[in-house]
């Protein structure tokens, strides 16, 4: 979801790519040569893949914070600066750069937007128009090769390698931006982007815990450096755990998946198998009980006047989705029991061949249409043998149904492990109907009744 440095957009790149080059075979190679990622990693050529800059920004600088740390004494003031305003600048990303403008959850007055991009470019993540872009691209094209950060290509890589390894900005799944480019405050953010990013990042921690008490190099380094590395830590894990870690219970189709401390750590994007789902619903968590700082900071808004046209999904939609996964796993673990021979795959014979059958000694009971042999369950019928054995060569679907006993669902499954045959017609209804046709054909004939009876 974030990273520092930005790269050309891909259709820059493209339309570059495609001017003449002139100068006889140089400019053909020129035109021809492979982008490093198209080639292979090897110790020859592993430090061109590198993104030198941001492994700098990255690792290097935080790097440099934990060392000067240790001879910097951290005063309780500048401790509770650092934590607060690594709260504003984490609400930055996660109501301004993610659910505000990537998603358009909800709509938000100037002052909020100004604010919120002010605050976003202080966690130091790219700009608004460039981390829209991809995380766009990420959820068109999820756990995809045009996915920006596929956890696919490893939980390392999806944190952190997709930033500090050189990508190839033609292979990140086109998105429209065209919302973003008429916003004037993302349009001035991404302009002046290094000068926001200095300032809000580095330079106005530090004029805070200076001027009010007198701690600039502890503003620099506790609510500067070090609170850059941790919000963007935080930020990195909805790449990353988010998509590792937890639970799917809206779709298991691709890896988003919900997970209570994946919540604790991202101020609420930890419900992201409901996110991917739902991604233009303002809440990651719909539960009372949930923890979604992020969902009550943007209602907070709304009660003031500076946000509005908040958008969630009917609770009936939602409802759908996570009954839909529950029957899917459902009918997965069904699919590893044996439920009796398919209907479909069982000979079909006649009321009468069942009877035949069962007077020459099978043991076989018809109920509601399919024949059943009961030879091997006799001696342990929970009812007794007289009983079963009293429903041998009938139609025993009222006895089974009621008639006799009302038997349990586990009967009814057990029963379905005897099926040998079903029954032409159904049941034994279709004897009495041929019979019935018979008679009236001999009345008619003038031919005794009981001819047809006997």
């Amino acid at each position: 979801m974030a990273v520092v440095l930005e790269s050309q957009p891909a259709q820059a790149q493209q339309t570059q790519q495609t001017k003449p080059v002139y100068g006889g075979q140089k400019a053909a190679a020129a035109t021809t040569k492979p982008h490093i990622t198209d080639t292979p990693i090897t110790w020859g050529n592993w430090y061109k893949h590198v993104n030198w800059l941001n492994v700098y920004l990255i690792i290097g600088i935080p790097m440099a914070g934990l060392y000067a740390a240790t001879f910097t004494p951290l005063y309780t003031k500048t401790a509770i600066w650092a934590v607060a305003y690594y709260f504003a600048t984490g609400l930055g990303i996660t109501a301004g750069y993610h659910r505000l403008w990537a998603h358009t959850s909800y709509s938000a007055r100037l002052p909020l937007q100004i604010f919120l991009a002010a605050v976003g470019g202080g966690a130091v993540e790219g700009s608004i128009r460039w981390w829209s872009r991809d995380h766009r691209a990420h959820h068109r094209y999820t756990d995809t090769d045009k996915d920006p950060y596929s956890v696919k290509k490893g939980f390392w890589y999806s944190h952190l390698g997709w930033m500090i390894m050189k990508q190839n900005p033609k292979r990140i799944g086109r998105t429209d931006i065209s919302d973003l480019n008429e916003n004037p405050v993302v349009v001035w953010q991404h302009k002046h982007y290094l000068y926001v990013v200095l300032f809000m990042g580095l330079v106005f921690p530090s004029i805070i815990a200076g001027l009010f008490w007198g701690d600039w190099l502890g503003g620099f380094i506790y609510a500067g450096i070090l609170r850059i590395f941790f919000v963007q830590q935080a930020t990195f894990c909805v790449n990353s755990l988010a998509h590792w870690l937890g639970d799917q219970p809206f779709d298991d189709r691709n890896s988003p998946r919900d997970h209570v401390i994946t919540a604790f750590v991202t101020l609420g994007e930890g419900y992201h198998n409901f996110h991917h789902e739902f991604p233009s619903d303002y809440r990651n968590a719909i539960q009372w009980h949930q923890y979604d700082p992020t969902k009550w900071f943007i209602w907070t808004m709304k009660q003031i006047g500076m946000a509005y046209d908040l958008k969630t999904f009917r609770h009936n939609e939602i409802e759908k989705g996570r009954l839909q996964q529950k029957q899917k796993k459902i009918d997965q673990a069904a699919s590893q029991l044996s439920w009796g021979a398919p209907l479909e795959s069982l000979p079909v014979m006649s009321f009468e061949e069942y009877q035949e059958q069962a007077k020459n000694g099978k043991a076989l009971i018809a109920v509601a249409g399919v024949v059943h042999d009961v030879t091997d369950f006799i001696t342990s019928h929970p009812g007794g043998k007289a009983i079963i054995k009293s429903g041998i060569g009938k139609d025993a679907t009222a006895m089974f149904n009621g008639g006799v006993y009302y038997h349990s669902n586990a009967a009814h499954n057990l029963l379905t492990n005897f099926r040998v045959a079903v029954i032409r017609g159904g049941c034994e209804v279709e004897i009495w109907k041929k019979n019935a046709h018979s008679l009236t054909e001999h009345v008619t004939k003038g031919l005794p009744a009981q001819s047809q009876l006997a």
